[in-house]
């Protein structure tokens, strides 16, 4: 569409307010509106923590009765069916608005398109597309879950100068400084969940949780793809599952299916020595279930190396965004499978040494479908960033 000037101006305010709660509106998109009457802005609203109420009521109530003949700018298209809340295309009719600015149409098949219609039915002039490309980029974990069926999955990884993600038999070790920490701890504020492997879990012992003071209520759902359920009940993510979600994804139960495989004794064979191994390791494995489930860890049984299975089994529990922080191992298992949308590269000053653990990406190997979106420093480090074509 063409647009003036103020179009753009009051859009991307919609833009910026949608990105205050992301992060926080559960299985709902994080929308911006604003409600601009004589060149004024009027009214703003965000979907709510909790995914409800969405923007639209919030901005009309916040304009009152300067909505009226006023024009909406709104980041995704309104919706127009009744679910937990009326449709918000019958809120801005009703308010007498007269014109509905739209950034994105939704892919919802319960809307897309559906609400434009409703507001161009009741005379309500609509334009949509306006900044389309950061309106999408804003709505990116929304959309992709929408459209693909799995989260917008996001990698992130400090490296040394010599290109190490951290030492082996240390845990835990610093590679970049204050300012680049805290810009990851604002990140976690803003994804779904946070996903690291078994080997992470064991030799750092996160707590994986948002560290920002007067935030920690935006820690994301914690996920560790632990096959053998091996994460220690005394580590902090267990510690911790009361307060902040926590899902173990691990190896399917053993099973009498899996039993009359080939190569594995037949069900009626009995006290075999394999036979009597396999019930003892599927025992273990029951009480190893029931001791992190009574500690308020979810088991989720999902193969943990098959993205392709895991992501969408993921998206079913609504989660839309997913960082992946570590470790390396699991860092490749998402990139060659093809399911990272976004790489924060945070490069660090210092040099690791001959026990570091290798970055499993560098600058230099970025794949190809891959657009660098720039470099900046951050304190001392440097960050580059890398987005798939959405």
């Amino acid at each position: 569409m063409s647009a003036s000037s103020d179009d753009a101006q009051f859009m991307q305010e919609a833009i910026r307010l949608g990105l205050l709660h992301l992060g926080q509106t559960a299985t709902n998109p994080s929308v911006g509106c604003v409600i601009v009457r004589d060149g004024q802005i009027v009214g703003r609203g965000t979907t709510a923590i909790g995914g409800r109420p969405h923007a639209e009521p919030q901005a009309l109530a916040d304009a009152g009765e300067l909505a009226r003949g006023a024009t909406a700018y709104v980041t995704l298209e309104p919706c127009s069916h009744h679910g937990k809340t009326p449709p918000c295309a019958d809120a801005l009719i009703a308010s007498g608005v007269a014109r509905v600015v739209i950034s994105v149409t939704d892919p919802d098949e319960r809307v897309s398109g559906r609400g434009i219609a409703m507001l161009r039915d009741a005379g309500i002039e609509v334009d949509v597309g306006l900044l389309e490309k950061e309106g999408r980029h804003s709505l990116a974990a929304y959309l992709t879950r929408q459209t693909k069926n799995r989260p917008y999955v996001i990698l992130k990884l400090a490296v040394s100068a010599d290109g190490m993600i951290g030492r082996r038999g240390e845990g835990q070790i610093a590679i970049t400084g204050p300012a680049a920490r805290t810009e990851v701890q604002t990140l976690r504020a803003e994804t779904d969940a946070i996903l690291v492997g078994i080997g992470t879990a064991i030799a750092d012992d996160p707590e994986l949780t948002v560290r920002i003071p007067g935030e920690e209520h935006r820690s994301p759902v914690r996920i560790v793809l632990d096959p053998l359920l091996q994460l220690p009940l005394a580590s902090k993510i267990v510690n911790t599952a009361g307060d902040v979600p926590v899902i173990v994804v691990a190896r399917e139960e053993i099973s009498t299916a899996e039993m009359d495989e080939p190569g594995l004794p037949p069900t009626n064979v009995k006290d075999t020595p394999q036979a009597n191994a396999q019930k003892a390791n599927a025992a273990t494995l029951e009480s190893r279930r029931q001791a992190l489930e009574a500690a308020g860890v979810e088991v989720l049984y999902c193969h943990p190396y098959h993205p392709e299975q895991l992501l969408p089994a993921l998206a079913s529990r609504g989660i839309s965004s997913l960082l992946v922080e570590g470790g390396a191992k699991t860092a490749r298992l998402f990139l060659d499978a093809g399911y990272v949308d976004r790489i924060l590269l945070y490069q660090g000053p210092g040099n690791i040494g001959e026990a570091g653990i290798e970055t499993p990406i560098r600058k230099t190997d970025i794949p190809s479908d891959f657009k660098h979106m720039g470099t900046r420093i951050v304190g001392d480090d440097s960050l580059d960033e890398y987005e798939r074509e959405f």
